[in-house]
C-alpha cells in the first residue's frame, strides 16, 4: 500500500499521545507499506512538537531523523529535509528559514531574500535585501 503521511500519525508516534493512537501510528509505521513524507508534513511536525509539546530542538532534529531513516517512509528530497533539520538543529533557525538556506546550498543558486537576519548564520548562503 502506498499513502501520504499526515503530521498527525507522527506526532501520535513520537508522543504516545494518546496511547492508542499512538500505537496505532508505531504500527503503521513498521509496516511494509510505502508512506510518502512531504516536506510541508515535516515542517508541521516540527511546528507542533516545539509549540504544543515543548520539545528541545535537539530531540525534534532527532526525532525527524529517525522517521526519515524507517524503511517504511519515503522522502521527496531527502538530502534537503537532513540539511534543513541541521541547519533548524545547529543554526538555531526558524524551520521555514532552515528550509530555504538548504535549498539555496543544495540548488546551488546559494541566495535567499529576506529581511530575517537569522539567514547571516548559514555562511553558505548569501542573504539579500532590496534597497
Amino acid at each position: 500500500m502506498r499513502a501520504f503521511l499526515d503530521t498527525n500519525v507522527l506526532v501520535r508516534h513520537v508522543t504516545g499521545d494518546p496511547p492508542a493512537q499512538a500505537r496505532r501510528a508505531t504500527a503503521l509505521l513498521a509496516s511494509s507499506s510505502e508512506l510518502i513524507l512531504v516536506d510541508l508534513v515535516v515542517a508541521e511536525f516540527v511546528c507542533v512538537l516545539a509549540s504544543f509539546y515543548e520539545l528541545p530542538r535537539s530531540r525534534i532534529a532527532e526525532a525527524v531523523r529517525a522517521l526519515i531513516a524507517l524503511p517504511s517512509i519515503a522522502v521527496a528530497d531527502h538530502d534537503l529535509v537532513l540539511r534543513t533539520v541541521e541547519l533548524y538543529e545547529d543554526r538555531r533557525l526558524d524551520f521555514a528559514e532552515a528550509y530555504l538556506a538548504a535549498a539555496a546550498e543544495l540548488t546551488g543558486v546559494e541566495r535567499v531574500a529576506s529581511f530575517d537576519r537569522t539567514l547571516d548564520r548559514v555562511d553558505t548562503i548569501e542573504r539579500i535585501e532590496t534597497a
